[in-house]
């Protein structure tokens, strides 16, 4: 069995015991070898000769590519090494929403690493009258991740608080380009709304003067007419 990454590991010509016994690069039993036999093997394979057992007699050592090995080890364990946590993040129904976006935003961190988010919503005095909006309020930060997260604990009341908890769907949240951004600036603007032409100005139409007949005028005017022109006036 290999040992464990954080224990060095001598190779090549820092093995000075012999014999060896050598296993190959796809763990063939290659025998029990003098060190120099097992550095010519190495040399000619391009590989490098690790001793792998050096508790047991004779050591065992293994040809393989010792850098490409050790950094699958390490990348390995690093991948392992972070074990998921409930984090916790507590809001009230009056916070604000600039409070909550920031509350929001470190529950992102949290799920980026990997973590569990449990969203608590603490009530102080008449605001457990209000329970609807501190439901709706976790809903709408539910709905903010959207499928990127799994809600594990739907918004239910836990004693005096309401509680929910999120947690990443497949791994560590991968973060897009629109987190972190206030709502306004996450979505693209509107398009502006078309403006209707205006309407073509109709000039006024030209009415030709009407000539009224005298058979149109009233008799009152045309007695009139004959009584001013008896009396000699013009």
């Amino acid at each position: 069995m290999v040992r464990p990454i954080n224990q060095n590991l001598r190779c090549n010509e820092q093995i000075r015991v012999s014999p060896l016994r050598v296993i190959g690069e796809n763990n063939e039993q290659l025998g029990i070898l003098p060190n120099v036999e097992a550095f010519r093997l190495a040399r000619e394979a391009g590989l490098d000769l690790v001793e792998v057992a050096p508790n047991v007699r004779p050591p065992v050592c293994r040809l393989m590519n010792y850098g490409k090995w050790k950094y699958s080890q390490k990348k390995h364990a690093k991948k392992h090494h972070h074990e998921p946590q409930l984090k916790e993040v507590r809001l009230r129904p009056k916070t604000d929403t600039h409070d909550r976006e920031i509350k929001t935003n470190r529950a992102l961190k949290f799920l980026s690493s990997g973590d569990k988010v449990q969203f608590t919503m603490v009530f102080r005095g008449r605001e457990r009258m209000h329970r609807d909006l501190a439901f709706e309020a976790l809903r709408a930060i539910a709905d903010q991740f959207g499928p990127r997260v799994r809600v594990e604990r739907p918004p239910s009341m836990d004693g005096r608080h309401m509680v929910m908890i999120l947690a990443p769907l497949k791994g560590p949240l991968e973060l897009s380009s629109s987190d972190g951004q206030r709502p306004a600036e996450a979505k693209a603007p509107a398009a502006p709304l078309p403006v209707p032409p205006r309407p073509a100005t109709i000039p006024p139409a030209t009415i030709p003067p009407t000539t009224i007949p005298p058979t149109a005028i009233p008799r009152a005017e045309a007695s009139a007419g004959q009584a001013t022109a008896a009396n000699g006036v013009v």
